[in-house]
């Protein structure tokens, strides 16, 4: 068990917002991006949590949504 969290938190990730894979772990549950510099609170162990995928998945489908209404709100 302590062998599989230590090999996932020392893992190479990709950055959501960036795409670029050089994002470590300098403390619990905060991880730095080599490149841009930018640290982001996730995870303790990986950057990307199973809730927190979920309430990004949901906010981008009601963004999608809103965004079709608009789009047939509008006259032509």
């Amino acid at each position: 068990m302590a062998r599989k969290i230590e090999i996932s938190q020392h893992a190479k990730y990709t950055l959501s917002f960036g795409g670029k894979s050089k994002v470590k772990r300098p403390a619990v549950g905060l991880w730095c991006c080599g490149s841009c510099m930018k640290i982001v609170a996730s995870g303790a162990w990986a950057p990307n949590t199973t809730p927190a995928i979920t309430v990004t998945s949901a906010i981008t489908l009601n963004e999608l949504k809103d965004q079709q209404k608009i789009h047939h709100l509008k006259p032509c």
